[in-house]
């Protein structure tokens, strides 16, 4: 059994603990089909190649997908030969990784602070893809994952780039005079969080929130956790634009300003 342990029944005035409700179960078909259907996201062409390499998953490795939605790389993290778990709060969505993953990978709806059910020292490896931003307190995550990694293991984390991708605090613009495609960037330092459509084809419908921090705040949380940083890389868009006026200034703006921040962090070897 994939690092399970017995654990206690967490109980309040109300009663047996519930995972906490979480907005992305509303858009979960949606979501899954924007990653299944589609060979030309992010996720595909971007972060799952890049993230694979950065990881160098052995066979047997027992690797944890936190956050892992509809198990998208879930999957392939089996495929490379690992043992897999996959941990989501919404139940939607581990109802579909289930569905269309091989009885192999176990998943569980949980927080993802909330990893009780894992052994202490069990995961080598573990992955945040997409979804810290979405975390109300990332310092418990990165404790509980410090709980659950074995000694020198690793906690691969990609995240929305927080020095270029601010929500409602940053944007494209081009400037006519010099032909320069930019990004204008109003706030940086100041930790912020914003509703954002979850569904940007049907606004207002369900929502989430997402929250920025500056750089500083991970390297410095992730210390207090019992982290080191190992490893950071900054991922590129892969699209090109379509001909026309701007295409050239676009091309070369994707190419300057990375959308995607990759940290690979680990526990220290003693125990």
């Amino acid at each position: 059994m994939i690092g399970d342990k017995k654990e206690t029944k967490k109980t309040s005035k109300k009663g047996t603990f519930v995972a906490k409700k979480t907005s992305w179960g509303g858009v979960a078909g949606w979501y899954d089909k924007l990653l299944e259907q589609g060979d030309d996201t992010y996720q595909t062409k971007v972060i799952l190649p890049n993230l694979v390499r950065a990881m160098s998953i052995k066979k047997g490795a027992r690797v944890l997908d936190l956050a892992c939605g509809q198990g998208f790389f879930s999957r392939a993290f089996a495929l490379e030969g690992a043992e897999v778990a996959g941990v989501d709060i919404s139940k939607e969505l581990i109802a579909l990784a289930q569905k269309q993953s091989p009885k192999e990978i176990r998943y569980f709806v949980r927080a993802a602070d909330d990893l009780g059910v894992f052994q202490d020292g069990y995961f080598e490896k573990i992955t945040i893809v997409l979804s810290l931003q979405n975390i109300e307190a990332p310092h418990k995550v990165f404790k509980e994952c410090a709980r659950i990694l074995a000694p020198g293991g690793k906690l691969f984390i990609v995240l929305n780039h927080p020095a270029f991708r601010i929500p409602k605090e940053s944007s494209w613009a081009y400037d006519e005079e010099t032909k320069t495609q930019y990004r204008r960037i109003d706030r940086y330092m100041t930790e912020s969080k914003a509703v954002i459509d979850m569904n940007p084809s049907h606004p207002g419908i369900v929502t989430t929130l997402s929250f920025h921090r500056p750089l500083q705040y991970y390297f410095k949380t992730l210390a207090n956790a019992g982290f080191s940083v190992a490893r950071l890389e900054e991922w590129l868009s892969h699209r090109e634009s379509e001909e026309g006026p701007r295409k050239e200034a676009e091309d070369r703006a994707r190419m300057e300003i990375p959308l995607f921040l990759f940290l690979e962090a680990q526990k220290s070897a003693q125990k």
